[in-house]
């Protein structure tokens, strides 16, 4: 048997300094909100010859007086333009300098504006998404292990598991605020979605270590509880260890090798499959069984 349960309060400890570590960057720098919330146009064009220094174009991009407006280089030859919401006539100011006046010709790849509403009501639903999907957990997870709350209730492997979330997502949220403050990172639409397929697939994986600890449960004559967490987890390790990192892997080649627009995406997905594999199997379990020792004080 694996000594995860002896250890638990090592592992809960690093848990701990994770999240809390994690809140500081969020209280410090908050998440960089980026077009899909804040609003504004997304413009990206390719160049057919050599992209100019991208230093000479920003600086030639202020000089037309739009506001706040960002250039970043993409890949070979594009480049990223980020500005408020703009008219055609703007626009068309916009590719005159970044093309010279058309001697150095570009290609439009993407061009799209959102409104500041849009962009709030996208961030509200998608916090909404997030708490209901906490509270559905709670429910289905309350119900499913129903049959065995007389060791521990059932409602309590709900809300291991929401912690267990709580514990993931505010990691995630970290990462993308120590990146957006120090890098170029932007949490957009991509962003809310990588959040909640983080809590799909660690909450799916949390579920598969509760079923086995509920089925060892039923059997467990003369074990008690710790010991029967702790036979699950072993029984469960190398099931979830494989599944996260055939995850992970395909997250990885999706970051070297997909699109840019999606790097952040697989970037965060990356972060949120780790530490929600850790969380699955470091976090909630031992979470149990402190708890079941608490209830029996």
């Amino acid at each position: 048997m694996m000594p995860i349960i002896k250890y638990r309060k090592i592992f809960l400890s690093l848990s701990v300094l994770f999240v809390v570590t994690a809140l500081v960057l969020v209280w410090m720098y908050g998440v960089n909100p980026g077009t899909d919330f804040l609003g504004g146009t997304i413009y990206e064009v390719e160049y057919t010859g050599v992209r100019p220094d991208v230093i000479v174009l920003r600086a030639n991009l202020e000089k037309l007086n739009l506001g706040a407006i960002s250039a970043q280089p993409v890949g070979e030859g594009n480049l990223l333009i980020k500005t408020k919401t703009i008219s055609q006539t703007e626009k068309q100011a916009i590719e005159a300098v970044i093309s010279d006046d058309g001697k150095n010709p570009v290609i439009e790849k993407r061009f799209s504006s959102i409104g500041p509403a849009v962009g709030q009501e996208l961030a509200r639903k998608g916090i909404m998404a997030i708490a209901l999907v906490m509270i559905v957990i709670i429910l289905f997870i309350a119900l499913a292990f129903n049959k065995v709350s007389y060791v521990v209730s059932s409602w309590k492997y709900g809300v291991v598991t929401i912690i267990a979330l709580f514990h993931d997502v505010i990691i995630a949220s970290g990462v993308a605020a120590y990146l957006g403050h120090f890098g170029t990172f932007e949490a957009d639409a991509l962003f809310l979605t990588a959040l909640l397929t983080i809590m799909a697939l660690s909450v799916n994986d949390t579920i598969v270590i509760f079923d086995r600890i509920r089925e060892n449960v039923k059997n467990r004559i003369g074990r008690d509880f710790e010991e029967t967490v702790g036979i699950s987890l072993s029984q469960s390790f190398v099931r979830s260890i494989n599944t996260s990192l055939t995850v992970i892997l395909t997250l990885v080649a999706l970051y070297l090798f997909g699109a840019d627009s999606t790097k952040n995406f697989a970037l965060i997905m990356v972060i949120g499959m780790f530490f929600g594999t850790y969380s699955s199997i470091f976090v909630a379990s031992p979470l149990l069984v402190i708890w079941e020792k608490w209830g029996k004080k």
